[in-house]
């Protein structure tokens, strides 16, 4: 009987020994399918993603090459690369900075304004100067803003910054193209904002958003 109670303990150990084997072999391989299934996921997100950001770029390309002039295909593309860029720093949609730059500019390279703003964004000289540091772009004087690029990049920190300090996108819209000064004394009169700069951006946004979706 001992013997007996004794070879089944002999024989209960590679059984239990095979049983957490088993175990394991299934944990692990649970483990595995999970960590797969999350990376299958992660995968298919990923792609997604750049899918969504390719047909937002080409949307972007179509949109400054119907429209631009003056530029060459080459320049359309870098152009299309810096504001997709700078609408994603700051969280704009992309056809509201072009609605933007075609108000200012037509999308016309070289563009220079009777009182001196230059660039597709149509930026003064004096804000360049201040805004060009936190942009991080390079201010060589007035010229800089005849760059497309650094145009752009100060250009739309321009606008974000006034964006912050108004708390409010028409505000915003206003100072970019009148000036804060000149806003804050129509407020402290309790006038109306003019209409005519930001009828001519909603009016180009309607239109991007309808001929260029994404």
């Amino acid at each position: 009987m001992i013997q007996y109670e004794k070879l089944g303990i002999f024989l209960s150990k590679p059984i239990a020994f095979l049983l957490v084997v088993v175990y394991l072999v299934q944990s692990g391989l649970l483990v595995y399918l999970i960590a797969d299934k999350f990376d299958l996921e992660q995968q298919i997100a990923f792609q997604q993603n750049r899918i969504t950001e390719l047909e937002e770029r080409l949307q972007i390309f179509k949109a400054i090459d119907d429209f631009q002039i003056g530029f060459n295909e080459e320049e359309i593309g870098h152009l299309t690369d810096v504001i997709y860029s700078e609408s994603t720093k700051y969280k704009y949609d992309p056809m509201f900075i072009l609605a933007v730059i075609l108000t200012e500019s037509s999308f016309k390279k070289g563009q220079v304004s009777p009182k001196g703003a230059s660039g597709l964004m149509q930026v003064m000289p004096f804000v360049g100067a201040d805004v060009a540091p936190r942009a991080g772009v390079d201010w060589e004087g007035s010229s800089t803003l005849y760059e497309p690029e650094s145009n752009i990049k100060v250009g739309t920190l321009h606008l974000f910054e006034q964006i912050l300090k108004f708390k409010d996108v028409k505000k915003a819209l206003v100072a970019y193209n009148m000036g804060e000064t000149r806003l804050r004394s129509l407020m402290r009169k309790n006038r109306p904002l003019p209409k005519t700069y930001l009828n001519r951006v909603v009016k180009y946004y309607e239109m991007l958003k309808e001929n260029y979706p994404v």
